[in-house]
């Protein structure tokens, strides 16, 4: 009968522990982003699609004088919505980083980037945003935006 009692109480001291982390689980969500949090990471990406912009319009990305802009002169008409795709030039279902360094090889003769590199999360970024026409929202990435007509030309801020 006492082992039957202790093995009581253990199990329901391990259910009280277990209650309780769950309970601190539950109040240590993420609490929602503030305005300043927002600012700054609007800011981080503004500046990652501000170097996309100088690298698209670079002529160093290759060895031929081209630049992104050449073929996608502001960068929405790389319809980079559409992927991952089969592209018939790499023979494969391509992501749209695959076809960024498929350009940087091929039309500009240049070296391709790593994947994962600061340059292809740029590219990518000012591609990305000049297609959507909108300002970025970070931390909102919840909600479906339409595409955005950007007349050549149009910026950010």
């Amino acid at each position: 009968m006492r082992v039957l009692k202790a093995g009581f109480i253990l199990g329901a001291g391990v259910l009280a522990g277990l209650s309780i982390s769950l309970f601190m689980n539950v109040a240590e969500a993420r609490k929602p982003f503030s305005q300043q949090d927002l600012k700054l990471m609007n800011e981080e990406l503004l500046a990652l699609v501000k170097k996309g912009d100088q690298l698209w319009h670079d002529p160093k990305l290759g060895k031929n004088g081209l630049t992104c802009a050449n073929c996608h002169p502001d960068g929405a008409n790389s319809n980079p919505h559409t992927f991952p795709k089969f592209q018939d030039n790499v023979g494969k279902v391509a992501t749209l980083r695959e076809m960024i360094n498929w350009c940087i090889k091929k039309p500009l003769e240049g070296k391709e980037l790593p994947e994962d590199s600061e340059e292809m999360k740029a590219l990518e970024a000012y591609a990305i945003y000049m297609y959507r026409g909108y300002p970025l929202k970070p931390g909102d990435n919840t909600r479906e935006y339409p595409p955005v007509k950007v007349e050549s030309g149009a910026g950010y801020p």
